[in-house]
């Protein structure tokens, strides 16, 4: 019975070779990439963090005051 199987050759599977060749080629990318220091990371973070913050309070200052003058023309 077995000698009677008809055997298949498996096809190449053309999506795996796309992912290879395209995680080949992000590594390959990834190298390239300057990374920066640890000390002026922590220097970019810590400006990112400030200038968030600054710019909440100016936000929710000028909400804040808008909102009054909002009622104050209300009543």
């Amino acid at each position: 019975m077995a000698d009677n199987a008809v055997k298949t050759a498996k096809k190449p599977d053309k999506n795996a070779e796309k992912k290879d060749s395209f995680f080949k080629r992000v590594k390959s990318e990834f190298k390239k990439i300057a990374w920066t220091d640890r000390k002026t990371l922590v220097k970019q973070t810590i400006a990112v963090i400030v200038i968030s913050i600054i710019l909440c309070i100016i936000i929710t200052l000028v909400d804040n005051g808008a909102l009054v003058l909002i009622e104050k023309i209300i009543q």
